[in-house]
């Protein structure tokens, strides 16, 4: 039997070979692979099995032209994907993206995440991921309807509440969703939990769209209170603008600390008061306008270009919620010059690696995206449930559930660390804990 040094060797090897054109996928299972050489070590029948080796690779990928029409009669066409990475916890669960820079490796990457991730929850969801290259940027609602109608007379083939479940992602808000949802409803009758992140009166839950970032607050107020520190009165770097962003600065304020910046594409704002959430969701979501348009609104505010990882600004705590690999290891040098100790990932997989040894390095405890910015998935699954049963929740009631999810993940991610002998270390422990689960169902129904 092969020793867990040589498998993961090999192992290495091949996906190197296999992925030399996908860089952010071989970026993630190299971060991940590291994690768990004591596993292997612990558990040689993950390397009988070759669970490694098997869980790269997706159950299926599917890829189709999107062609729609633009208001001006021409015919526009996308690519667009489907990452069906693994099912082995329950059906594929993961967002659709329409960004430019959507592409193969970056939709593997946030499959190959979302298995893990999911898994933390503790719900009964797999891993997968989709989406297009499709920017909605000058696109009117009359566009982006007849891009999600024909994207979805496709997807629709290939869905279905136990087989697939998409949900939203970066451009893909609560408008796009209903669009998706009401052509699939069209061509295949009315399956309510097909898709989630759904508009309130057409199934939705409440707490959707606030989940992803609310749960990164939750997540490092546990961070916190574990070296015996609290919210209150904490100052927060925090990029994005989106959801995730904008409800990460809204639960941190209510739970007593300053957000002191937002940012978008091409730059970021600094409010030593503290970010004005309602100005904030006013620019962005009502508006759609860019962040100089709160600076011209709000006295306390200065907006500046570039990233906001290179503000030099005093703070103690750090939420990237833009995208992957925003920080790099000069941006790590600065956030720790500016007193940073503690970073909860809003986005998936912020930090470049040499980021993230960088910060590491310098005792910074690092909450990451697949246990940090779980909640996003886990209030997803919580829709599911109630689409299921019939029933709705209140707000409160589904804010109980994800405050709980993010407890028990911290939990359990802090708890594999330790055991494994990574003591705070949740980025070792993420994968540890995740890992276990989904390879042991893999072995229990047979590797395939």
């Amino acid at each position: 039997m092969m020793d867990a040094k040589t498998y993961i060797e090999e192992t290495k090897r091949i996906w190197q070979e296999k992925y030399v054109n996908e860089p952010e996928f071989m970026q993630t299972l190299d971060e991940f692979v590291d994690s768990i050489v004591p596993v292997l070590e612990r558990h040689p029948q993950y390397i009988d099995h070759n669970v490694l080796q098997v869980i790269a690779i997706p159950d299926r990928i599917i890829t189709f032209r999107v062609a729609w029409t633009a208001d001006d009669g021409s015919v526009q066409v996308n690519t667009a994907y489907r990452v069906q990475f693994n099912s082995d916890l329950g059906p594929y669960k993961g967002g659709l993206r329409f960004h430019p820079s959507v592409n193969l490796s970056i939709l593997k990457f946030l499959g190959f995440e979302q298995i893990f991730k999911n898994a933390l929850t503790s719900l009964p969801i797999g891993g997968g991921k989709g989406g297009s290259d499709f920017d909605l940027k000058g696109k009117s609602d009359g566009e982006i309807m007849r891009f999600c109608q024909s994207l979805m007379t496709e997807l629709q083939k290939h869905i279905g509440p136990d087989l697939d479940v998409p949900a939203g992602d970066i451009g893909v808000g609560a408008r796009e969703i209903g669009y998706l949802y009401g052509q699939y409803k069209r061509l295949r009758g009315f399956e309510n939990g097909v898709i989630t992140g759904k508009p309130l009166p057409i199934g939705g839950s409440q707490a959707r769209t606030q989940a992803t970032g609310y749960g990164a607050v939750y997540f490092i107020d546990k961070m916190l209170a574990d070296k015996g520190q609290e919210l209150a009165d904490k100052r927060a770097i925090v990029s994005g603008a989106g959801n995730v962003a904008i409800y990460a600065i809204e639960k941190l304020e209510e739970l007593g600390a300053k957000a002191l910046t937002a940012s978008d594409s091409n730059g970021y704002v600094v409010d030593e008061e503290g970010i004005d959430v309602a100005l904030l969701k006013e620019v962005k979501e009502v508006k759609r306008q860019r962040l100089t348009a709160y600076a011209d609104q709000r006295e306390s505010a200065r907006y500046y270009e570039g990233s906001v990882w290179h503000a030099e600004l005093t703070a103690d705590i750090a939420l990237p919620c833009a995208t992957q690999n925003e920080i790099d290891e000069q941006e790590a040098q600065q956030i720790v010059a500016n007193g940073v100790k503690f970073i909860s990932e809003g986005a998936n997989m912020p930090l470049t690696k040499a980021a993230t040894d960088e910060l590491l390095a310098k005792d910074v405890y690092i909450g990451p995206a697949k246990a940090a910015n779980a909640g996003g998935v886990a209030v997803s699954a919580l829709e599911m449930a109630q689409n299921s049963a019939r029933l709705r929740w209140s707000f409160d009631d589904v804010d109980q559930e994800l405050h709980d999810i993010m407890d028990a993940i911290y939990a359990n991610v802090s708890s594999a660390a330790e055991e494994y002998g990574f003591p705070g270390n949740l980025i070792k422990g993420a994968n540890i804990a995740a890992f276990i689960k989904v390879a042991d169902a893999m072995i229990m129904q047979g590797v395939h």
